[in-house]
């Protein structure tokens, strides 16, 4: 079982950021490193692709493979639920549904009368990753940093306001090309690395505190 583990470690080692001016051929050894370390003290969980773009971020800023080591065992016991082992990821589904429809139910008929893609499946590498794959890279760390300090703050659910804030800064132009799901995934693919970030945090933020004083209200 870890041998098949340790492959699909090496295949995913080897594609992982390779353009990014760190990941040397020194430092994605590193990488494997504490993955192989990881997976061999998770043996049940194994290794899931995604996992090594979790923990490149923290290596970087790091820099140091025992404390990214410690830093990924932390984050994992919050990543582990979104990947398909987990049911973290029908929730945060569940839950864009919710908000989507109470907060601006003209973008929510459309997804409905357009093929109903009120799934919300176009999200799903969103959550996965904690949007590390829609954001250029050096803004994933403010965007992570952002996300683990609103646990403490303002939401334990702050990921799911990003998510709610990326659809919303786009609804205008979702509504007006009538768009279906195809339509969606395609331009959220196209716009990855090319969001304003701190105009989505600060969405977000905004999100939050009308849910917020939605419930107070009620």
């Amino acid at each position: 079982m870890y041998l098949i583990n340790l492959h699909r470690i090496d295949k995913d080692v080897r594609r992982c950021d390779r353009t990014y001016w760190y990941f040397t051929p020194e430092n994605l050894e590193k990488l494997r490193n504490i993955m192989c370390s990881y997976v061999w003290l998770h043996l049940d969980i194994g290794y899931v692709q995604g996992m090594c773009d979790l923990l490149a971020p923290l290596l970087v800023i790091l820099d140091d493979e025992v404390m990214a080591f410690s830093c990924f065992t932390e984050l994992m016991k919050r990543m582990n639920q979104n990947f398909p082992h987990g049911g973290a990821m029908d929730t945060h589904f569940a839950n864009m549904r919710s908000l989507i429809q109470i907060l601006d139910s003209e973008l929510f008929e459309l997804m409905q009368q357009n093929g109903d893609y009120t799934h919300f499946y176009f999200c799903y590498r969103w959550f996965l990753l904690d949007f590390k794959r829609e954001m250029v890279y050096d803004d994933v760390f403010s965007v992570w940093e952002t996300i683990w300090a609103a646990m403490h703050t303002s939401s334990e659910h702050f990921v799911l306001f990003i998510a709610l804030a990326l659809v919303e800064m786009y609804r205008d132009i979702i509504l007006e090309n009538n768009m279906d799901f195809t339509d969606i995934i395609k331009f959220f693919n196209e716009m990855a690395e090319r969001h304003d970030v701190p105009k989505v945090l600060n969405m977000a933020r905004d999100l939050v505190h009308k849910v917020q004083t939605l419930i107070e209200n009620k």
